[in-house]
């Protein structure tokens, strides 16, 4: 099984629709020889993400958990400054969020790199 490599410009691209694309091309759906259960997805190279559009009030109100197991270790971050500091992390986490919670989840989202 031969990879190709798609290249994908984001600018002025809304990031869900964005995310949806990248993770079909990941799992490998839109090759005719796609099966389930085999990783046959390609290599996504996402170029210009810093120009991603968020619609709606989702710049200022969507903020990402995490929770460190302690009492009280519930920690939150809003998506503006995790733009600011690692772009290429809200990414990963939302198209993560879009491919389905399987062994092959970390192997598709390693092909996937933001320039």
């Amino acid at each position: 099984m031969e990879r190709k490599t798609n290249t994908i410009d984001a600018s002025n691209k809304v990031l869900g629709r964005l995310a949806s694309q990248i993770a079909i091309i990941l799992q490998g759906k839109h090759r005719p020889d796609y099966l389930p259960y085999k990783d046959t997805g390609d290599f996504v190279i996402v170029k210009n993400f810093a120009q991603i559009k968020l619609t709606g009030k989702k710049i200022s109100q969507k903020k990402y958990y995490r929770h460190s197991g302690y009492l009280g270790g519930l920690k939150e971050t809003p998506i503006k400054k995790m733009l600011a500091q690692n772009p290429e992390q809200v990414l990963k986490r939302v198209v993560s969020g879009m491919l389905p919670k399987n062994r092959l989840r970390k192997i598709r989202l390693k092909r996937l790199s933001v320039e």
